[in-house]
């Protein structure tokens, strides 16, 4: 079980008045307060630290955690060069990386990005898929790409990543499709479905796929992106918060973000309690994004979630797999 946090790399985050290179820092009280993962996300809605340059800064920062994105946008970046970077954040990590990718969303959040990065949004999952084939095949040592979107020949010699074959590589996403291409193309899956039965369904989808294309269906490692704010003045006061959030870093109000995305708030035993829903579900690594427009209130909201970690962790699976590939878990009660 792994518990991560997003680490708050946009100004909606930090706050007008915060200074982003405190953002290391940040990393290493998330580091010493327990937390496995530090993720990063990849945007154009807002100014932000840009993702890679984040998770090269945390590489030599860090000792132990995975760094990983949540998730990158592929089409951003040219695709070879794209390939180099990851591959040198993996060297520079010692094969800390996880590459948690997406195609974008439709509207204003997806569409006009294609436009400024000048890439078609037509074929955008084929473009997404080749793009990740063409990254494995540069970290094997191969020098020529053959796909039906991306095609290469003569390609130099790439930077080779610190683990043979690269580092993993999840999908975002949760439709049929994506759950297919999840199951049969990727290492892992990093959805955010407001309802933990969506979760599980979608988790046994991708099992489904996995067992269908001829690989082990628990060998996609399960993963959730979840927005959370504890406040011991329960959830309407966890709401107010998350709304303030949504409204700087979406512009939108709470009651639209989460009937798209996981939110979870709450006095600490309820957020505890909502947690375990999702790992009851199969979720075996959460990243946890921390609702707060400030740094300070990061790192109050880091220390209150680096409280659940160990009780998070006493939710273990069951040996073997259920009949629709699930894993069977006992998930404490809340307290």
């Amino acid at each position: 079980m792994d518990i991560g946090v997003l680490l708050p790399t946009g100004t909606a985050q930090w706050g007008a008045d915060g200074d982003p290179r405190e953002l290391v820092a940040f990393g290493r009280q998330a580091e010493r307060a327990g937390f496995s993962s530090l993720f990063v996300n990849d945007s154009l809605i807002s100014p932000r630290v840009e993702a890679l340059t984040m998770l090269a800064a945390l590489a030599p920062a860090t000792a132990n955690v995975t760094l990983g994105t949540g998730a990158l946008l592929p089409f951003l970046r040219r695709p070879i060069q794209a390939a180099q970077a990851l591959a040198s954040i993996d060297l520079l990590s010692g094969g800390r990386l996880t590459v948690a990718v997406g195609a974008g969303f439709p509207g204003r959040f997806g569409r006009p990005f294609y436009t400024l990065s000048e890439v078609p949004w037509e074929r955008r999952f084929t473009r997404l898929d080749e793009t990740v084939a063409l990254w494995r095949a540069l970290w094997k040592g191969e020098t020529s790409f053959h796909g039906e979107i991306l095609r290469f020949d003569d390609i130099p010699p790439a930077t080779r990543p610190f683990r043979p074959g690269g580092p993993p590589i999840w999908l975002g996403g949760a439709t049929p499709a994506a759950l297919d291409r999840a199951g049969r193309h990727y290492d892992g899956w990093l959805p955010y479905p407001p309802d933990p039965a969506d979760y599980a369904a979608g988790l046994a989808a991708v099992r489904n796929a996995a067992g269908g294309a001829g690989r082990r269906p628990g060998g996609v490692t399960p993963a959730l992106f979840v927005s959370v704010w504890i406040d011991e003045d329960g959830p309407e006061a966890g709401r107010r918060a998350l709304d303030a959030y949504a409204r700087a870093a979406y512009g939108m109000p709470l009651e639209e973000l989460e009937r798209i995305q996981a939110v979870v708030t709450g006095t600490a035993d309820q957020v505890l309690a909502g947690l375990r829903r999702y790992v009851a579900a199969g979720a075996r690594h959460l990243v946890v994004r921390l609702g707060a427009l400030s740094l300070h209130g990061q790192r109050d909201q880091l220390d209150r979630v680096a409280d659940l970690i160990a009780p998070l962790r006493q939710a273990q699976p069951e040996a073997g797999l259920a009949h629709d590939g699930t894993r069977r878990v006992t998930a404490p009660s809340a307290p």
